[in-house]
């Protein structure tokens, strides 16, 4: 089973998501988004199942920080990829991927249901 979660590491909610991984003893792979930035054809990936607005994390401070144009932007779907690859940080965490499968944020039941 190839499982890649997607996040930073400090984030609290990547956190749970990865003491449930432990917890269940699912082997995944961690990426940090410090570390190692998701490419514009990743987060296309992404999008083809999920929504942008389940990926853009709005309430991050990054987004805050963002001008009112880039904001509005963020509406439009490519100008709103090439925005979340120069800030990962706009990415709602984790993302869990799985052959082909994309998970957006954590929750128990959802987890329960992929693995």
């Amino acid at each position: 089973m190839s499982i890649t979660l997607h996040g930073i590491k400090n984030c609290d909610t990547v956190r749970k998501a990865r003491k449930w991984l432990e917890a269940n003893n699912v082997e995944y792979r961690f990426r940090d988004f410090r570390e190692s930035e998701p490419t514009a054809a990743e987060i296309r990936g992404w999008l083809e199942h999920c929504d942008l607005q389940q990926l853009l994390n709005k309430r991050s401070t990054t987004w805050k920080s963002l001008s009112q144009e880039q904001k509005d932007q963020a509406d439009e779907v490519e100008a709103a990829i090439t925005l979340l690859a120069q800030h990962p940080t706009l990415i709602k965490r984790p993302v869990l991927t799985r052959k082909g499968e994309t998970r957006i944020g954590f929750s128990d039941a959802q987890y329960q249901n992929l693995i």
